[in-house]
């Protein structure tokens, strides 16, 4: 079952505190609390990864209006895996995720994001990272 990263989970509370400011000392409204939650359960128990199943319904709301922001693909239009490729050298996901994408659940999505983030290696990081940001 697909995972949201902890760091995920975090760039989605950030997001929303810089959106949805409060006073001190007022409780946070239920998707940021629901936020919160997660990432402070993710932190006890020393998880890097909370199942998509045990989110509370606010907090997958908040989580997925926070995911509408953020890019829908990693390709930079240099696709190796149509020319035989395992592994995408411009983008860096693997033969079925360039397949399956349109298809890939938002958390499916982000794991194979934290995966290519974390390898670093294909050309969106490096050679051609000016496409990466158009």
């Amino acid at each position: 079952m697909p995972g949201i990263h902890i760091t995920d989970v975090e760039s989605a509370i950030n997001y929303w505190r810089e959106r949805k400011p409060g006073p001190p000392g007022i409780p946070l409204p239920p998707d940021l609390r629901g936020l919160a939650e997660v990432y402070a359960l993710l932190v006890f128990y020393r998880e890097d990864q909370a199942d998509v199943r045990g989110f509370p319904p606010e907090a997958m709301a908040a989580w997925l209006a926070w995911y509408d922001t953020t890019a829908d693909t990693p390709c930079i239009a240099i696709c190796s895996t149509s020319q035989g490729d395992a592994i995408c050298k411009g983008c860096g996901r693997r033969f079925d995720e360039v397949q399956r994408w349109p298809e890939m659940t938002p958390a499916e999505k982000r794991e194979t994001w934290h995966r290519i983030t974390q390898d670093g290696s294909a050309w969106r990081f490096g050679r051609y990272a000016e496409r990466a940001r158009e």
